[in-house]
């Protein structure tokens, strides 16, 4: 039986495709994967976006675990 809210997984699915998508931006303002036509390529700017898209990725995930213990703990007591 399910003892969390369908929202931790929503929580977590999306914090998880987030810090993907944050660290492809990442990789590729430092020149590590991407094409070199791409805006992102060698873009400093984008350096900053995918720290900022990866933070919000983990506390998404940050809030999809807190969402499963929390909603465990008042079912279980």
């Amino acid at each position: 039986m399910k003892s969390y809210s369908p929202l931790a997984n929503i929580c977590l699915i999306i914090g998880a495709l987030t810090m993907v998508f944050g660290t492809i931006f990442l990789l590729q303002s430092k020149s590590i994967i991407g094409p070199t036509a791409s805006f992102m390529y060698r873009n400093p700017e984008w350096t900053g976006n995918g720290y900022v898209t990866i933070l919000i990725g983990i506390l998404l995930l940050a809030t999809g675990f807190y969402l499963k213990v929390a909603s465990s703990l008042i079912k279980n007591s």
